[in-house]
């Protein structure tokens, strides 16, 4: 597990690497939790101010294990709910960090992946890079990011980039304010670096933390319901026929005819 998640500080940075080239970073119950716990020895670690999320390799995150896909269709109800519980978990753990956390996202940010990019404070990206929440077209939903996303983006956009599913650009991710901005990927490392040294050299961390916390928790005081519901939701809805179906098709390289 330690491998699949890389941690290292300098100058009151702690970068956080995820380390699944191989596998496009694809997301899977190992990597969910080897995140969960780089994120939680960043809050406690009194050398880190600020912290960069990162990947290895041509992806940011292309979104789910393909083994943990075949996994899920034969998960009970309660695995199910475990699972949604663990990823939520993940999430709320960085978007209430109690220091501001930058991601770098190079290449693609699809389905999961792009969830890790929603939550993140300040979001960099290469023109190269594509998002989309790509759930709806093998039958599951995106159920937990949308608590989150509506609190980025309007309810117009939201709607249209869950419920068609669709992958989009930097370029446009920026329009619609999910990232902050798009960066040539041959400056990006050095500017997401200079930025976060900004950060640590010009404003208190006391500040930061209270002003994050200002934010985060004064939003939307009925997210931990949303996040509840969600979790319910996703354990349901990997019982439909629908799912199976979908995973079944995405699994063979089917086309699925809805």
């Amino acid at each position: 597990m330690e491998n699949l998640v890389l941690y290292q500080v300098a100058e009151r940075i702690a970068t956080i690497t995820i380390n699944r080239p191989e596998k496009r970073n694809a997301l899977n119950p190992q990597l969910i939790s080897a995140l969960t716990t780089a994120f939680i020895r960043a809050s406690e670690d009194d050398l880190v101010k600020v912290v960069v999320l990162n990947a290895n390799g041509d992806s940011f995150s292309a979104g789910a294990d393909l083994g943990y896909l075949q996994q899920l269709q034969h998960n009970t109800f309660e695995e199910n709910v475990a699972d949604s519980n663990r990823l939520k978990k993940l999430f709320t753990t960085i978007y209430y960090l109690p220091k501001v956390v930058i991601a770098q996202v190079e290449g693609h940010a699809i389905a999961g992946g792009c969830g890790l990019a929603t939550i993140c404070d300040i979001v960099f990206a290469t023109p190269e890079s594509n998002f989309g929440y790509t759930e709806v077209k093998i039958g599951f939903v995106p159920a937990i990011v949308s608590c989150f996303l509506k609190q980025k983006v309007s309810e117009s956009v939201a709607k249209e980039i869950l419920l068609t599913g669709k992958t989009f650009s930097a370029e446009q991710a920026l329009k619609y304010n999910l990232i902050n901005f798009v960066t040539n990927s041959s400056e990006i490392h050095q500017i997401v670096r200079e930025f976060a040294l900004s950060l640590c050299n010009g404003s208190s961390e006391n500040s930061l933390m209270i002003t994050k916390q200002l934010i985060t928790q004064t939003n939307n005081p009925l997210l931990e319901k949303c996040l509840e519901t969600a979790v319910q939701i996703n354990a349901r809805v990997r019982e439909s026929e629908d799912f199976k179906k979908g995973i079944s098709s995405f699994l063979n390289k089917e086309k699925i005819n809805w």
